[in-house]
């Protein structure tokens, strides 16, 4: 098993979901508490209308302090044009384009038909390709493998898209589990299909785990080689358009699972759970989920190594 890396997007996918704003300085410290625990790749806020999401207001801020944490690559996500402008001119190192493969969920999630979107995104590779080439452009497909406003999404229909996304000329094309719908058996299947498709542009999962799944899905990505993998710090976050789908993958559990299978993330589990503090802190009241923040390691369980 290659090096494997896991994202942090509870500044981002987190926040987004929760009504209540947390302070700019708390989501600061929260951020570099993750670093310091290890976390090398942060997805710290979206580029939106902050009528539209007051949460993100502060996202100039959150960039710029992120940018100071020495190793950390700071992402972010951009719906349009006008938000790839700000997040190129505020120096991230990645910016992710959320691309629905049900057009319903897109056009409920960024009012665009598909055709719209594929004129976006190449308006974004040509403004990158011209003034910012080193920043680097994913585009993560949403809905992949379910939506909770069509229902079924043809696997068919997620690779067409994604190889669009491809000759777009994108960097990086990942799958979202955004209903939550996904099982170990689709995850097989689709992702080798995606790799087959696009090639090196094949990037990683974001699954949550509102039916229970998502660590089965982990396991069933790794397996078809799958090597980066999206999390939120105490399972909080979900798509404000996709009704009822809530709860990512809980960045602790995640962990864990990778090392006591014996490939390291290079994560410290006790500074990560000891960061959970500090969003709580920040957002008051707010349920946290995770089995290992609430049941604890198994006895013998040391950071790195394999319980006998």
């Amino acid at each position: 098993m290659g090096n494997i890396l896991i994202s942090e997007v509870g500044p981002r996918d987190g926040l987004q979901s929760v009504s209540r704003v947390m302070p700019t300085q708390s989501k600061l410290q929260w951020i570099r508490a993750l670093a310091e625990a290890g976390l090398t790749e942060i997805e710290v806020g979206s580029f939106v209308p902050a009528k539209l999401l007051p949460q993100m207001a502060d996202i100039g801020e959150v960039v710029a302090g992120a940018l100071a944490i020495p190793g950390l690559r700071v992402a972010v996500l951009a719906p349009n044009l006008k938000g790839a402008e700000k997040a190129f001119a505020a120096g991230v190192h990645k910016v992710t384009l959320p691309v629905s493969v049900s057009e319903p969920h897109s056009l409920a999630n960024i009012r665009k038909t598909h055709a719209q979107i594929i004129e976006e995104v190449r308006a974004v590779m040509a403004l990158r390709n011209a003034q910012y080439p080193d920043i680097q452009v994913e585009a993560g497909m949403s809905t992949a493998f379910g939506c909770t406003i069509q229902g079924t999404v043809p696997e068919d229909d997620v690779i067409r898209l994604c190889e669009v996304m491809a000759e777009c000329g994108v960097d990086e094309i990942g799958l979202s589990d955004t209903a939550g719908y996904a099982n170990p058996a689709q995850v097989r299947r689709l992702f080798p299909r995606l790799q087959s498709a696009v090639g090196s542009k094949a990037g990683g999962a974001h699954f949550h785990n509102t039916l229970g799944l998502g660590l089965a899905n982990v396991v069933a990505a790794l397996e078809v080689g799958v090597a980066t993998f999206d999390a939120s710090q105490g399972g909080i976050g979900g798509c404000p358009y996709a009704p009822g789908a809530s709860g990512n993958i809980v960045t602790e559990d995640l962990v864990f699972l990778l090392e006591a299978m014996g490939i390291k993330t290079g994560i410290d589990i006790a500074r990560l759970v000891a960061a959970r503090a500090i969003l709580l802190g920040g957002l008051p009241g707010e349920e946290l989920y995770g089995f290992v923040s609430n049941v604890g390691l198994p006895k013998g369980f040391e950071y790195g190594a394999v319980p006998a």
